[in-house]
Order: C-alpha cells, then structure tokens, then sequence
C-alpha cells in the first residue's frame, strides 16, 4: 500500500503501524484532520461547511462570553436573506470556520516546515485567535453598519470593525481574567489588522507569513475569504468555481511568504473571481441594497433617542449592540422612534426605495471618477411640475474588483514549480490562459427613489447627469425609459 501526500510516497503496511513510518503517520494524520490531538479539554462543534470543528480551552475561554456569543445575532450577510432566504447565517458560524481554516493551515504548515520556519506552539495559538476573533467587532447586519449608516451618521469618522475587534479583544480578555500574555494579545492584535496595514510597515516583523493566514494584506489570499466564500455561495445556492482546500493542500513558505504550486494559479483566479461574482450577484443585488438603505434611514431616525452611534465610542457599550435592534425600533412604544418605525413598516411590507436605473463608469473615465452625489441627479433635472429634494433620493456608489482595483491580484502572489524546486516566481496572465479577466475593476452607479411617484423624474434626471458626464447616455440596466413598471413581489 502506498500513502501519498502531495509529491511525497511513503510505502505503508496494512494496519497503519508506527514504527519506522512515523513521519508518513504524522502527516497523514494532518491530512484527516486532529484524528490524535488531546480531547479531553476541548470541544466538538458540528459546522454544516466543515464538518466538526474541536475548539481548544483557551478558545473557548472566549467562545462562551457574552461578547462573542453576541455573534450568533449579527447575520453574515446583513440583509441579503431578504433576497436569498437561506443567508441567515451568522458572524459565529464564520468566526468558528475562520478559526478552523487557520488552525488547519498553520498545522499543515507545521507538521511540513515547522522545524525550518521554526514554528513555535505559541505560534498556532495567535493564528487559531485572531482567526476565532477577527469579526468580534462587527455592527448590526455586519457591513450595513459601517459601511451606510456610520458614513451619514459621524461623516469623516474613521471607524472599522476591525479596530473596534482589537479593542474588544483587550475588553474580553480583562473582563473576563484570560489568561493570555500581552504579547501573545498584540500579535493576535496585529494580526486581525494586518489586511489594512501597508506591507512596507509589517516586512520588518519576525515569522512575517503569519500575518497573511487570517488578513492577508500582501495578496488577498487568506482564510477568512475561504470561509465566507465557501459558506456564503452555498447558503445563497450560487456557484463556486473556487477549491480552498486544494489551494491549502499546495501552499509553502519560501523567504517568508506564502506561496503556491504553480498548478494552482487558474484556482488563485477563481478564487478573486468567485469573491468579485458574490458581491455583484448577492451582496450589492440592487433589492438588497435598497433594504439596506432603508435600515440605515431608519436608525438614522432612530439615534437622537436610542444613541447607537454614542455606542461605537468603547467595546463595553459596543457588544450590546446586533440585529435585534431593529425589532427593538419596530415595537418600542416611544413616539420619538414613529418615524423610524414607519420605515421598518415599508421594509416588513416590501414597499422598498425604488430602484431607477445604474450605470457602469466607461474605463477611460476610472481614473478621474469623483462619486455622483443626490445633488448632482436634481441639479439635472429639466422637468417642470415637479421638484426633485436631495432627501428624495440615494445614490450607491459602488466599486466592484478582484481586491487589488484596476491591478490584476494574482501578479502579487508568489508561485513555485513543485516541492524539489527552492525559488519562487510570478506567472503572467498570459501564460495561464487567454479566458481570464481583461480588466480588473468595475465602478457602477446606482440610483434609488425613496418615493414611488418620483421614479420617472429622478430616472430622467439621471440620464440627463449621464448625457452631461459623459457626452452620450451610457449603457443603463434597469427599466427602459425610466418609466415605473408594475410592481410584483420579488424575493
């Protein structure tokens, strides 16, 4: 009988005895997955993507707080089960699958070149955290929080749930006596933000290829994406020409970085494709963005009396805060929430903002494009009778690419030809095939009425601000004309 794993043969007699096969034992062992690790401390949770995922006892330290049970009412995907009915899972679910992916690339990593990178037992603890704790710090449905309603709420205050992750980490691990070292704490730390830290400012850090495990901000590749990717595709019924676990099967690290067989590179490409494809189809489907909108009007209502804003400011008020507040606004008897409730009403009834039309940028204008505001639509209109408000009307400014804008991504990963070879390289688009994406990044403008009667003018005015940008009306994807079709239930 012959074990093979990646290049490596290792003849093996039945009964799988260890003896002179050690090191084939191990690997395998790897390979299906903690079949030897200790158990008595920990805990098997049964994920519907991965399987069982066994929790150490310092991560479940964490894993039965408040604060991070609070997960499981922060949905993934913020409103788009409004569209797709089975995106109802949670930021607990991913966290847990984060923290899995993260422990199985670190251990593979390991067990191949662990004695070489000098991967320490401290090591695989920092990566398997900061891949459990990397999303504690998300709002109320996830990016609808930070991205539509702090923007109009606090302009210009530069917030991210993966500063207020870090702050929450210090939070739990005090309130709740952890015992973590503070160095270990910072690594965890550095880690969660290491996506949105320059590479220049991390190439000085000792073990460097941890840091591109959960966030990676050298490439894009990294196991959070494999997580939401693999759960949100599946939950939304879409497709998913992207193989995580053959890409972790054929990863190395060469001079610090983590690198890929070159086999891989049409899969590295599936996977920015796949990430690009979920977010036209499911995260910006213009339905959701509407509903989306319409939640973040409605706690815009809402914050002069509930203060969700003021909540942001430390990770003690913060971790009170998830979806439940907006059936918290829908059936408060204050009258100073009638408003905000009437807008909860709409979007119970499906009497969303109206989606007008959009338009894709031309390429020739990506360079110079500024973001169209309400004011510029009602600054274009040219019909009398009717007078178009700013407050009328919302403008989705929306940028779509493969993570890198108009760069191809897959030109900063780093690839090798197979396990004898010890020298890493790029692989140009062109040598891997002539199908894959000629351009990298679309920008689309999208326009919603928050009125039904106003549809027409404001679709109008849009064109009319189209003709006026660019000289000729672009290409548009809604209704033909602007004119307001028949209303019928969509889902």
């Amino acid at each position: 009988m012959i074990l093979e794993l990646g290049d490596n043969k290792f003849p093996r007699a039945m009964g799988l005895c260890r003896d002179v096969h050690d090191q084939a034992f191990t690997l395998s062992q790897s390979a299906t997955g903690h079949v030897f690790q200790e158990r008595t401390h920990t805990k098997c949770m049964h994920d519907n993507v991965h399987r069982s995922i066994y929790v150490d006892a310092l991560s479940l330290r964490f894993v039965d707080t408040e604060q991070f049970q609070r997960l499981r009412d922060v949905r993934q995907l913020g409103l788009c089960h409004m569209v797709y009915p089975g995106a109802v899972h949670t930021r607990f679910e991913h966290s847990l699958g984060t923290y899995y992916l993260a422990d199985q690339a670190i251990s593979r990593i390991k067990n191949f070149q662990g004695d070489e990178l000098g991967i320490e037992r401290s090591d695989v603890k920092v990566v398997k955290l900061a891949g459990l704790l990397h999303d504690i710090g998300h709002g109320p449905f996830s990016h609808v929080f930070d991205n539509e309603f702090l923007p109009k709420i606090l302009p210009g205050e530069k917030w991210s749930h993966e500063q207020m992750s870090v702050d929450m980490i210090d939070y739990i691990v005090d309130l709740h006596h952890i015992d973590l070292d503070s160095s270990d704490v910072r690594r965890i730390q550095e880690m969660i933000l290491a996506s949105s830290v320059p590479v220049s400012c991390q190439s000085s850090r000792e073990k460097r290829f941890l840091y591109d495990i959960v966030a990676n901000g050298r490439n894009g590749i990294d196991v959070d994406k494999f997580d939401y990717i693999e759960r949100d595709t599946r939950a939304c019924g879409i497709g998913n020409g992207f193989n995580y676990a053959r890409l972790m099967e054929n990863m190395r690290v060469m001079d610090d970085e983590i690198c890929y067989r070159a086999k891989e590179a049409k899969n590295v490409y599936n996977l920015f494709v796949t990430r690009a494809d979920l977010h036209r189809t499911v995260y910006t489907h213009p339905k959701v963005k509407a509903m989306e909108l319409m939640v973040a009007d409605a706690f815009l209502l809402a914050d002069n009396y509930m203060g969700i804003s003021k909540q942001i400011r430390s990770p003690e008020e913060f971790w009170k805060l998830d979806d439940t507040i907006l059936k918290a606004i829908e059936t408060a008897d204050q009258h100073e929430l009638q408003a905000a409730q009437q807008l909860v009403l709409r979007l119970r009834r499906r009497q969303l903002y109206q989606f007008c039309n959009e338009y894709s940028v031309p390429r020739d204008m990506l360079d110079h494009f500024k973001n169209v505001t309400p004011k510029d639509i009602v600054c274009s209109q040219t019909r009398s009778g009717v007078e178009l408000k700013e407050e009328d009307i919302c403008v989705v400014n929306q940028k779509i690419d493969l993570t890198r804008g108009q760069e191809d991504p897959v030109q900063s990963v780093s690839f090798f030809q197979d396990y004898e070879s010890h020298e890493k390289f790029k692989i140009p688009k062109d040598r891997i095939s002539h199908l894959l994406p000629a351009f990298f990044l679309d920008r689309i403008v999208r326009v919603y009425s928050k009125k039904p009667e106003l549809v027409e003018v404001v679709s109008e005015a849009f064109e009319n601000f189209q003709v006026k940008t660019y000289g000729v009306k672009t290409q548009v994807h809604g209704t033909p004309n602007g004119k307001k079709k028949k209303r019928t239930p969509s889902f």
